[in-house]
Formats: C-alpha cells, sequence, structure tokens
C-alpha cells in the first residue's frame, strides 16, 4: 500500500458539491501542488485549486493526516463545485500527479487493513452506504459500531479459557493441576453453544432486514392477484386481463412496511398446464413461494372451483378471499375449510375496495413487524457470519460431546475460535476480503 489512491465519494452528474478523495503517502504533496498548502490537520480551508498554471476550481480542502484518519493514512478531501467538467479536471489533474483511481472498496480496505475497523464493520460502512429503510439504517449502525466484533470477542475470550483448560489436562497431567480441570470446561462450552444457538437464528432476521422480507402472492389464475398488487403497489405494476396466465413471470414490488424493506411478488396462476412457458411460470412461482417469508394464498371467492391450497404453506400465512363484492361461489366455502384445517388467518376482501386494502396492508404490516422487530439488534446480518457462526457451533457441539478424547475436544474448540475469528478478519483469506470489499462503490 504505498501508492496513494483518489476517488470521488459523492454520485456522478450535476451537484452541488462533489467529493474526491485522497489516502495514501503522496496525499499531503498533491493538497500542497492543487491549493498551494495544506490546511491545518481535521481544519476546512477554502483555497483555489490550480493545475498547469489554470484555475481549477474554489474548493474547500481538508487535511486527515496519519494515522488519525478513516484509512489510517495521510488522507485528504476537495469539495468542489459538483459539475462533470470540475469533477472531470480535478481527476485528471490527481491523475497526472501520479496518483492511482481507487478501486472499489478500497478506501475501507485500507481502514481494515490499518486496523480501523474489523471485517464486520466494513460490511456495515457497505450496509449504511445501501440502506433504504430506517430499519436498514439502523441495523448497519449497529453493525458499524461493532456490536458483532464485541460479541466475538466475548466468544473468543471464553473459548480462550476453555482451551486452556483442555490443554492443561492434556499436556501437564503430572502436574499440579485439578484432576477436574477438564470438566470445568464444558459449563463455558454450554454457555457458548446457546449465545452462538441465539445469534445463529437471529441471521435470519438480520438477512431479511438486509434483503427485504418476501411477501408471495400465491393462487390460481384470476384469483386477483395482480390486482392485489396493483393496489398495494398503488401503480400499475403487472397487467391485469380477464385471460386466464396473463401473469407468467415473478413480478416483485418493493415497499415499506412499518420502517421494513419488504417484497411483495405477483406469481404465475398455479395450474396444470401443457403451455411450456406457463408451465415454467408455475414452476417459478412455486419456487419464489418456497422461499418466501410470508405466503398469501389468494382465492376467487365468487368461483365455483374447487381449487386445492398451495403447497408449503405455514400456519403464519394468510388467505385472502377475494372479491367479496360479489356473491360467495362454491370455494369461498372450501376456502375457509382449508384455511381452518392449515390454521392460517383468513381476510376477505374486494381488491377494488380502499378499505380492504387498508386493512390488508395492516395485516401484511404486523406480521412483518412480528417476525423482524426485536428487543436487540441481531447480532450477525449476512449469510457469512451465519456460516462461520454454524461451523463454531457444530465444533463446540462436538467438543462437549467427547468425553476422554480430550486433545479432540482441544482442537474443535481451537477450530471453532478460527471461525469466529474469520467473521471480523482476524484471520481470513485474501479472496474473503476480495469478495467482501468488491461490493462496496467506488469511493468508500
Amino acid at each position: 500500500m504505498t501508492d496513494t489512491i483518489f476517488a470521488a465519494a459523492t454520485a456522478p452528474g450535476r451537484a452541488a458539491v462533489g467529493v474526491v478523495r485522497l489516502s495514501g503517502p503522496k496525499a499531503g504533496g498533491a493538497v500542497d501542488a492543487l491549493a498551494g498548502r495544506r490546511p491545518r490537520t481535521r481544519q476546512a480551508a477554502l483555497r483555489t485549486l490550480r493545475h498547469e498554471g489554470a484555475i481549477l476550481d474554489q474548493a474547500l480542502v481538508l487535511w486527515f493526516e496519519g494515522p488519525h484518519s478513516y484509512t489510517g493514512e495521510d488522507c485528504a478531501e476537495f469539495h468542489v463545485h459538483g459539475g462533470p467538467a470540475v469533477m472531470t479536471g480535478l481527476l485528471e489533474a490527481l491523475n497526472s500527479l501520479g496518483l492511482r483511481l481507487a478501486e472499489p472498496g478500497e478506501f475501507t480496505r485500507r481502514a481494515f487493513q490499518h486496523g480501523k475497523l474489523d471485517l464486520a464493520q466494513a460490511e456495515g460502512v457497505a450496509d449504511l452506504i445501501e440502506a433504504e429503510t430506517e430499519a436498514q439504517r439502523r441495523q448497519a449502525l449497529d453493525q458499524l459500531g461493532g456490536a458483532l466484533g464485541q460479541a466475538q470477542t466475548r466468544w473468543r475470550d471464553a473459548l480462550i479459557e476453555a482451551l486452556a483448560m483442555f490443554e492443561a489436562a492434556v499436556d501437564f497431567p503430572d502436574e499440579e493441576v485439578p484432576a477436574d480441570v477438564a470438566a470445568r470446561a464444558k459449563p463455558i462450552l454450554a454457555g457458548l453453544i446457546g449465545e452462538l444457538e441465539h445469534a445463529l437464528a437471529d441471521t435470519r432476521r438480520g438477512e431479511r432486514v438486509r434483503e427485504g422480507f418476501k411477501v408471495a402472492l400465491i393462487g390460481a389464475p384470476n384469483a386477483g392477484k395482480s390486482t392485489i398488487l396493483n393496489a398495494l403497489a398503488r401503480r400499475e405494476a403487472a397487467i391485469v386481463t380477464a385471460t386466464p396466465g396473463t401473469t407468467r413471470d415473478i413480478i416483485e414490488v418493493p415497499m415499506r412496511f412499518a420502517g421494513y424493506k419488504v417484497l411483495l411478488a405477483d406469481t404465475a396462476g398455479l395450474r396444470e398446464t401443457n403451455d411450456e412457458i406457463e408451465a415454467e411460470g408455475v414452476r417459478r412461482a412455486r419456487a419464489w413461494a418456497h422461499e418466501a417469508d410470508l405466503r398469501v394464498w389468494v382465492v376467487d371467492g365468487a368461483s365455483d372451483a374447487r381449487a386445492s391450497a398451495p403447497g408449503d404453506l405455514h400456519p403464519h400465512d394468510l388467505c385472502l378471499i377475494n372479491k367479496a363484492d360479489l356473491p360467495a361461489g362454491a370455494e369461498t366455502g372450501h376456502a375457509l375449510v382449508e384455511a381452518r384445517a392449515l390454521g392460517i388467518d383468513v381476510l376477505r376482501l374486494s381488491a377494488r375496495e380502499t378499505a380492504d386494502i387498508a386493512a390488508l396492508e395492516a395485516a401484511l404490516e404486523r406480521r412483518v413487524v412480528e417476525a423482524l422487530a426485536g428487543a436487540e439488534p441481531p447480532t450477525a446480518t449476512r449469510l457469512r457470519h451465519r456460516e462461520l457462526l454454524g461451523e463454531a457451533l457444530e465444533r463446540l457441539q462436538r467438543a462437549e460431546a467427547y468425553d476422554d478424547q480430550l486433545e479432540l475436544a482441544a482442537e474443535d474448540v481451537r477450530l471453532a475460535g478460527r471461525a469466529l475469528d474469520r467473521i471480523t478478519g482476524r484471520i481470513d483469506p485474501e479472496d474473503v476480503l476480495d469478495r467482501v470489499f468488491s461490493s462496496f462503490c467506488i469511493g468508500k
């Protein structure tokens, strides 16, 4: 990391202000070359930027002397007028001074490599940039604040204590150590297993807050799924016709309920068909519904058909008997019987009635809040966290099961510690770092 990097930290296009960041050993020299002299550290100063005798712009210039900076290196920021010509001229000037355009996430990667952030906190930075809802913002700030790193440190300290007891029993059997020293590690392991099980279960909640709570509208053709989607979205997101099988692919609409991101999906009508395209739509509908967090079974309450309830329905799902403004058909009674047998709630509505749609929104919001709200933000929020927590938990469960094979128990505890270390990046292969930081935007 001997080179100095630069990048625009604001989005391209016209704006009142554009920000360009620098980090590395040549940052101070670049400020001196363009601004005449650098400001006092951590103070903004108005400077006229010049390059090759030409004025680039008047700018606010900030100077952060390492290691007291975001990356831990010498850093600077130019706050210029945000027009494309100004930004392009400044970036070209920095390039001519021998600085290099940063790769995605390289500023935060340098912060991680200089010990300013752990890997989980770096992921929190990425989540905060991508946050669309209040819940995502809160969760990302908690992650950036080091919640997972603090928990990992606590778990690691307990693992070291348990490992010391196992190794004392293995390596010093003839020394003056208590005879039950290995047994003393068991309560520590039991407590750790309980904490990891709780964190692992909560990871799903964290992932759903980050990625969105998935709600699938499923049911037979012409039940009114597309009409309900459009009513909830308050726009014509899906085509509505009287022809069965109009919807043949998944139509996803991002929404917000109680500050949480929700992905609402209209799916192909579930039925047997010889049409190859429609059959593929039905297959995709079933797959999306299977992975969804909530399935809403939409029933044509005016129909006399007897469509079977879709598979994969769970007790927390919802049955909507649509077209309540029309005379009830045989399907209404059939659906009530099926829903009662499955233990799912039933809501009767007309997709054309504003009050009924409001009641549906309230029912969906309650389910989203019940699934995602909690007394504390989830400690772990990503698939990577879940995989490593699962690996550590499996190792500890194996260690707890060993009775006399203390060497094996000690090795499993050691490997559990390594899995937890990889969460915060204390030891992590280069390809994992590449995967994490490549998801960042340029200039962060």
